[in-house]
């Protein structure tokens, strides 16, 4: 008698036939951390967009980054960031293997994709690194209170301005200085966004360690990839906004 009393006080939260929440805690608990990340990339470039289009010039993406490792001086536009963005695509695909394989509880698939999946994320911050010392060791020839000057971009300095009618360097159109905002939100927003690939490499060397020790293989679950495989696909999906905006509009 007093267990039936019991157990009709005991509080139901979900009377239905099927919670809605029927998610294991850690996989919820990742996606609440990636939508208030997407918050902060999505005010990141809200404010860079206001900026952006509040500015009667901004430099030409085809202009700044039209560089290519051991191309010397050849103009090839956007392909290096084409590249960038073809390899972090690539450990997507390579992570979503990795999940596939610790599905069916497969440990060397496991182990081969998250190793191809790190070697992409590496990859990727070996390019935008490059990418950076590029830019910032860049030798631009800028007019500045009258003098000529060669400069950088960084986020006090921007040689990507507007070039001065009748006036050239060395054979190169000269220019002024552009607005400072754009090395600030372009090295902010990428660096951001490089952190968290980093976290990323970081995490997956984690998981690809506990799977070789058989981790998972005594949990009888690969669960722990999964949530590291949603966290990766997020850095990738969010790379898509900030090549649009930096390096396409």
């Amino acid at each position: 008698m007093a267990t039936a009393q019991a157990a009709q006080m005991e509080t139901k939260w979900w009377s239905g036939g099927k919670s809605p929440f029927n998610v294991e805690y850690g996989k919820l608990m990742m996606w609440y951390f990636l939508m208030s990340d997407a918050f902060t990339f999505g005010a990141f470039l809200i404010s860079y967009g206001t900026i952006r289009f509040s500015q009667n010039y901004w430099p030409d993406p085809n202009q700044v980054f039209n560089a290519f490792p051991f191309a010397g001086h050849a103009n090839l536009p956007l392909a290096f960031v084409s590249l960038m963005t073809f390899i972090l695509i690539v450990s997507s695909v390579t992570m979503v293997l990795a999940v596939h394989a610790g599905h069916h509880n497969d440990r060397k698939g496991v182990i081969k994709w998250m190793i191809w999946t790190i070697l992409g994320g590496i990859a990727f911050l070996a390019c935008q690194a490059w990418e950076w010392t590029h830019l910032i060791t860049g030798d631009h020839a800028v007019l500045i209170n009258g003098k000529v000057e060669h400069i950088g971009t960084t986020v006090s300095r921007n040689p990507w301005g507007a070039a001065v009618p009748g006036m050239a360097h060395d054979g190169h159109a000269l220019t002024t200085t552009g607005p400072v905002a754009f090395g600030g939100y372009f090295f902010g927003i990428t660096g951001f966004h490089g952190f968290h690939v980093f976290s990323g490499v970081i995490i997956n060397i984690i998981m690809l360690i506990m799977t070789m020790n058989g981790v998972f293989d005594r949990r009888g679950h690969y669960l722990m990839i999964e949530k590291a495989g949603l966290y990766w696909h997020f850095v990738d999906l969010v790379w898509v906004f900030v090549f649009l905006c930096f390096y396409l509009i």
